[in-house]
């Protein structure tokens, strides 16, 4: 991991050049106001072509446990990324990130991936949508498998948009269940020049039997994990 510089005006233009360059911003802690730049040497990247979802979270997606929305709370979903844990006693979101970030919301390029359950939000992701590619940025849970079903709702808006990239940044354990893998930095910034190229949507109003479709759709293109 490399860093760059630390700018003193996070702007959301400047942060669109960042992910369009193949760098993203983070900070030490969520109560600092300085930034660095990430340029890692390994990428994470989510093949939308060859993904993994278990047997047992197929059943939790067919079963409807969480309902799913997008855009609705993208501040909330935003700030509860940005929330510490016991087993996390800082987090990478800070303010000028987060107001950066909830700019590009307004402007249309961030999007967040909700999680409801008795219409209490317990889970979800958000990122930023560029060209035909996705920057997935953080996730949070309340419950069981709710940030995984908030995934598989995110890949779902991604094949229906035509998307060509889904940037996890890194490789975790969470992710690696989906099939995440580890790409080297030119091989991403020659997948990233590509996504750029065209120019998908991101389908944040989507709902109903549109939706289960979409959604039935991913389910079925992908392989069961054989360790559930």
């Amino acid at each position: 991991m490399s860093r760059a510089g630390e700018p003193t005006d996070l702007s959301p233009e400047l942060l669109l050049r960042a992910y369009a360059a193949g760098i993203f911003p983070m900070s030490e802690s969520q109560y600092e106001d300085q930034v660095f730049w990430v340029d890692p040497e390994s990428r994470g990247i989510l093949p939308l072509d060859n993904y993994h979802i278990s047997r047992s979270l197929k059943k939790t997606v067919r079963k409807g446990r969480f309902e799913a929305r997008f855009d609705t709370v993208f501040t909330e979903v935003l700030d509860l990324c940005a929330e510490t844990a016991p087993e996390r006693e800082n987090t990478w979101i800070n303010k000028p990130i987060r107001r950066a970030v909830i700019r590009l919301h307004e402007m249309g390029f961030a999007h967040s991936v909700e999680s409801w359950q008795d219409d209490q939000l317990v889970g979800g992701l958000y990122g930023i949508a560029l060209g035909s590619a996705f920057f997935g940025e953080s996730m949070f849970s309340r419950r069981t498998d709710a940030s995984k079903v908030a995934l598989v709702h995110l890949l779902a808006v991604l094949h229906l948009g035509h998307f060509q990239l889904l940037d996890t940044q890194f490789v975790t354990d969470h992710l690696s269940t989906f099939g995440t893998i580890e790409v080297t930095s030119n091989d991403y910034l020659s997948r990233l020049d590509t996504a750029l190229k065209y120019q998908s949507q991101f389908h944040n109003n989507v709902a109903g039997p549109q939706l289960r479709q979409a959604v039935e759709h991913v389910l079925a293109g992908s392989s069961s994990l054989k360790n559930d």
